[in-house]
């Protein structure tokens, strides 16, 4: 599901603190999201889909966690359970630790083809894959 995630065009969600909301661009360049200071996610038509907290807990958009992002860059669900790795240097392995995607330090956004599929332009390589792993294209 991972893969997936990342190889269908996703986009980037960018998790920076400034005062107001950062933009999430596929690689078209159209909008795909917003995440606010406070930490809630929103789509492109600006609903409500979920919070990332400061303590790294995921949570939908009726407050119920789906998933934690730990300091260690290890990403788990809402069972605890591991689903994948972000690491400081913007490569996103899956859980069994096979890459399956790049954040690059300019903001683009990599397939594990090294194709561009969104843009996160000055995000924190965490925050933004956070992104990939419980909101875009979740459940599909």
């Amino acid at each position: 599901m991972l893969k997936k995630i990342l190889a269908i065009g996703v986009i980037v969600l960018s998790f920076s603190f400034a005062a107001l909301a950062q933009e999430f661009e596929n690689a078209s360049r159209s909008t795909v999201g917003y995440i606010s200071s406070s930490g809630t996610v929103e789509n492109a038509s600006r609903s409500t889909i979920g919070y990332i907290n400061d303590n790294g807990t995921v949570e939908n958009a009726s407050r119920s966690t789906i998933g934690y992002i730990r300091s260690d860059g290890m990403v788990e669900n809402a069972s605890r359970s591991t689903i994948g790795y972000i690491r400081d240097s913007g490569e996103i392995e899956n859980a069994s630790r096979s890459t399956i995607g790049y954040i690059r330090s300019d903001g683009a956004v990599e397939n594990s083809s090294r194709s561009t599929i969104g843009y996160a332009r000055g995000v924190n390589a965490r925050h933004a894959a956070a992104f990939f792993f419980f909101f875009f294209n979740a459940g599909k």
